[in-house]
Order: C-alpha cells, then structure tokens, then sequence
C-alpha cells in the first residue's frame, strides 16, 4: 500500500515537472520578434549580454534567471495633417527599418510624394 502512494507522489511530481517546462517555453510567430532577457549567455566578442532575439523560433525561458516579451512587427500607421506645408517644398516620406536578421545599421528610405 505504502509503494501505491509513493508511485502516485512520483507521477504527480513528474507531470507537473513536465507541466512547468512546457508552460517556459516560448514559440515565436512570424510576425514577432521574441525578446529574451535577463542573463542570456555571451555574445560573439565574449561579453555578456543583456537580450537575446528570436525570431521564427523557440527558446526555452529559465525561470527567475529570464524573462521575455514580444516585439511586434507589423506596420503602423501615423497620421501627418500638411496643411500648414510650404507649397515651394513638396511632402516627403521618411521611414527607418531595421531587419531582425540582418546585424548591420538599420537602412533609411526618403522619398517625395
């Protein structure tokens, strides 16, 4: 009778071992960015680094140690009232992009409308 309760202790024990890995770790859709931080490793020069991204993936999330958050990357809109523009100098369009692949300078685009 005794061994029963220690069998039934051991698989409770062991679903819910199994129960908090699953619930840390963290897929990434395609539309975001997974952010992951707090002590995350090295990086390529040796140091530490505070932030680790994702994207298109999974990480598993050490408890106490990281958390996480997600960056989305879908565009927004922003609204600019030209109604008080110089007539001599037309509107221009001006965007900033950075790839979360790409580790170079973000590129920037301008162009009139």
């Amino acid at each position: 009778m005794e061994a029963i309760y220690i069998i039934v202790i051991g698989v409770f024990v062991l679903i819910v071992t199994l129960a908090a890995i699953l619930k840390r770790y963290k897929r990434c859709p395609s539309d975001k960015i997974l952010v992951i931080y707090g002590k995350t490793g090295r990086n390529k020069n040796g140091g530490t680094s505070s932030a680790r991204c994702i994207h298109g993936g999974a990480a598993f999330i050490w408890p106490v140690f990281q958390s996480y958050a997600f960056l989305d990357l879908k565009p927004i809109s922003i609204e600019c009232n030209l109604t008080n523009s110089n007539p001599n100098f037309p509107p221009s369009v001006f965007s900033v992009s950075k790839s979360p692949t790409e580790p170079s300078a973000p590129s920037t685009h301008a162009s009139s409308s």
